[in-house]
């Protein structure tokens, strides 16, 4: 996943992403011939500053630095020259504080056990609160100014019409939403206060729930923490399996009113916002910084409910592949046939550049460069922060990847992923200026799944049996199951939150399990077995206090299926037209670039043929059967 959403220049502040676990594994990995995964991360952290005095210092120079930005106020409609020296330092100020908040962020996840690393944290998030503060004039100030002026500015000033000017014409676009000077200062010095709910279930998550030890059948001991977790959901030994989800479900369940209040407030926030800046829903103020219709969440959603069938026979073909008499929640991760190869991380490194060949030689030999290098912290270890992310934010650096890496082949579609995300990032800042760079998670995911896509098609081209062809047929179901369906399904109860929330129901806890159950029972089909106890997964998903965030997985792996069936088939113009959007980072509303590199999202097509895509590899699946 992308970690890091910055909002530009103009922005009131700069957002901090939670992680959603991606990797998991059977065993613990054992990267034994390489050298096992010690105590301290692995990626280099000094080329962001070489130690906590220089860190620091770079804070109290943001610190020092926005009583001068505060003072711009009432100075942008002097003059084209006068904006563009006010809105060039914010800038500058802005590429620092993010530099600061990627270091203490990245820090923090080499173990949130450490409660220094997390007090630095806190004092990154009131940072980004007080920019806000000292910046949130800057919107209302440009409205008015008025559209006429501020393009007439943009006209006469190279540094406007190169830097600024997306930005500028947004905020306008964006005019009927935006609060007066005095009002956008409160809504900035709120975020910290509106942040409280997801730094709650953090902590609970972190910290605070007691998780529980099971041992399983071969007489391992498990603790199982949302880590511990994903090591093992997909034990091959059905009973593991039940004891797995009781155990971690059971205890989530413990915390269920708490976790239902954490929610239940964040949802206030968001009902909060979305009536003081006056959308018509939280879901059109949710997609409205990107300039995403409405429609395409919607379509998304319909379209999806309207491909369940096939769905529900990828179901059926699991529970007849795995030999079950009934199929329970927990049956859903393990493979459908078992394959003992092991990828160590040099395997990885060397079957990702080879996978990706097709987006040619100079996007390989940039990535051969990048993994060669020390950005990465690849291995598991107590502490760690969980799951896999790409931080791309320090556009001054490099990227930097947190990966919980096992020796199996969902450890090396995670690497794959991750590494496209920061290749995005690398392709963006090679033809982007800073102010331009911030690309949205619609594109950003695009990249990841593209990668993904294309190191499928890698591995079964080089499968030598059948039984091989089948694991890797039975991955692609279960990649476009895990980020289509299953995230669209997400998106659906994000929804119904919301929608709870905006009439006045009483969330809580039962309530939004209540919800997420009927969710469950709805997409998994009349003959899957939903445990009641298994609803409070809604709670396990982090990305449920970032708004309207998940449904741009589903949205992304249908893009980035397209994406990578038109370069497989086609050549360098394909290949091109999907690098070019990369290249164009954050200087262009996404639905657009994707418009015009030949795709359009807000049409139902997309979606219906990454669907029949899915119904096309069950029936592959079954021939190869007989």
């Amino acid at each position: 996943m992308l970690e890091t959403d910055r909002r530009g220049a103009l922005e009131s502040a700069i957002a901090l992403a939670a992680a959603l676990p991606f990797a998991s594994s059977l065993a613990a990995p054992a990267f034994a011939a390489e050298g096992a995964p010690g105590a301290k991360a692995a990626w280099d952290l000094a080329d962001l500053y070489p130690n906590l005095a220089a860190w620091d210092a770079a804070r109290k120079d943001v610190v020092a630095a926005l009583p001068r930005l505060a003072a711009y106020k009432g100075t942008l409609g002097q003059s084209a020259e006068a904006m563009a020296k006010a809105l060039s330092d914010i800038s500058a100020v802005t590429l620092k504080l993010t530099r600061v908040g990627v270091y203490a962020s990245l820090r923090a996840d080499e173990d949130v056990r450490v409660s220094a690393e997390q007090e630095r944290q806190a004092q990154v998030t009131d940072l980004y609160s007080a920019f806000g503060e000292a910046t949130a004039w800057t919107s209302p100030e440009v409205l008015t100014i008025g559209q006429d002026k501020v393009e007439r500015f943009i006209a006469a000033n190279p540094t406007l019409k190169r830097l600024f000017a997306f930005s500028l014409r947004n905020i306008v676009r964006e005019a009927a939403h935006t609060l007066d000077a005095q009002g956008e200062a409160l809504m900035a010095a709120m975020s910290a206060t509106l942040s409280g709910p997801q730094t709650i279930r953090e902590q609970l998550f972190s910290s605070d729930i007691p998780w529980p030890t099971i041992t399983l059948s071969d007489g391992r001991s498990q603790r199982l923490d949302a880590q511990g977790y994903t090591l093992t959901r997909d034990a091959p030994n059905r009973a593991d399996r039940k004891k797995v989800f009781d155990a971690f479900f059971g205890e989530i369940g413990a915390f269920q009113n708490s976790l239902g209040a954490a929610m239940a407030s964040k949802l206030k926030g968001d009902v909060f916002e979305t009536r003081a800046r006056k959308y018509a829903n939280s879901l059109a103020m949710g997609v409205s910084s990107d300039n995403v219709p409405e429609g395409v969440y919607r379509t998304l959603v319909s379209e999806t409910n309207a491909g369940l069938p096939q769905l529900h026979r990828y179901f059926q073909l699991r529970r007849k592949m795995l030999k079950l008499p009934d199929i329970h929640y927990y049956d859903i991760y393990p493979p459908l046939v078992s394959m003992d190869r092991t990828f160590t991380l040099t395997d990885m490194r060397n079957i990702t550049l080879k996978a990706l060949a097709p987006l040619g030689p100079d996007y390989v030999k940039t990535l051969g460069a990048a993994t060669a290098a020390k950005w990465m912290d690849p291995f598991p270890r107590p502490g760690k922060s969980a799951g896999a992310y790409m931080n791309g934010s320090a556009y001054d650096v490099h990227p930097y990847l947190l990966l919980n890496l096992g020796e199996n082949y969902e450890g090396l579609t995670t690497y794959a992923h991750e590494w496209g995300h920061a290749m995005h990032s690398l392709l963006t800042k090679s033809a982007q200026p800073f102010e331009l760079s911030d690309y949205p998670i619609f594109t950003a995911e695009i990249a990841s799944t593209c990668n993904e896509v294309l190191l499928a098609e890698y591995m079964l081209g080089q499968a030598k049996t059948t039984q091989e062809k089948i694991y890797y047929l039975g991955m692609r179901l279960e990649n476009m199951r895990g980020t289509y369906f299953r995230q669209t399904m997400f998106a659906e109860f994000e929804l119904k939150m919301h929608e709870m929330a905006e009439a006045g129901e009483g969330t809580s806890g039962e309530s939004l399990s209540r919800a997420y159950l009927n969710l469950l029972k709805r997409y998994h089909g009349p003959d899957f077995v939903i445990d009641a106890p298994y609803a409070i997964e809604w709670a396990y998903i982090p990305h449920f206090y970032r708004m309207f965030y998940v449904y741009q997985y589903a949205t992304s792996i249908t893009a980035g299926t397209w994406f990578a069936d038109s370069i497989l088939k086609g050549g360098k113009a394909e290949r091109e037209r999907y690098l070019d959007v990369l290249r164009a980072g954050g200087s262009d509303y996404p639905v657009d670039l994707l418009k015009r590199a030949g795709l359009d999202m807000t049409s139902p097509e997309p979606y219906r043929r990454l669907i029949a895509d899915f119904g096309a590899t069950i029936d592959e699946i079954e021939t190869l059967l007989g």
